[in-house]
């Protein structure tokens, strides 16, 4: 049903992605299926995608070192046409994820995907381990993708 434009009954699900859950997406690995069905379902207004623009640059380096700045900005143009919000951290954003870094052991750039969904009260969509300390600790919400 809709009310004034707004979706009332069904409440929007929110979700982080990694650096992890975009590169498996872009070379088709298992779980790429689940991040297909999350992108459309965000194209149909249903999710909510979150990505930090750290995790982003981490995926553009890793492109580039693997197969060439050619594809590298042509995975980020396509990235910013993805129904995804991409998110610049603010000064709040960066202390959150030096934070998180302080106190778990995973990288900065996972720091900063970890902070955004905690902030976003969104499930962090990735199948990278290191992050199975902050779900024990129930700072985030993890869904898994196949390590």
């Amino acid at each position: 049903m809709k009310r004034n434009n707004v979706v009332v009954g069904n409440p929007v699900r929110s979700y982080v992605l990694d650096t992890f859950a975009i590169l498996c997406y872009l070379r088709d690995e298992d779980g790429a299926d689940k991040i297909e069905h999350i992108l459309t379902e965000a194209q149909n207004k249903r999710y909510a995608l979150y990505l930090s623009w750290i995790n982003l640059g981490e995926v553009y380096y890793i492109v580039i070192r693997r197969e060439g700045a050619d594809r590298a900005i042509r995975v980020l143009e396509a990235i910013k046409h993805w129904p995804v919000a991409l998110i610049i951290p603010s000064e709040n954003d960066i202390l959150a994820a030096a934070e998180i870094k302080a106190a778990y052991p995973l990288s900065y750039a996972d720091a900063f995907a970890a902070a955004l969904a905690e902030k976003n009260k969104a499930a962090l969509l990735t199948g990278d381990r290191e992050f199975e300390r902050l779900q024990v600790d129930g700072r985030v919400h993890i869904e898994w993708l196949p390590a």
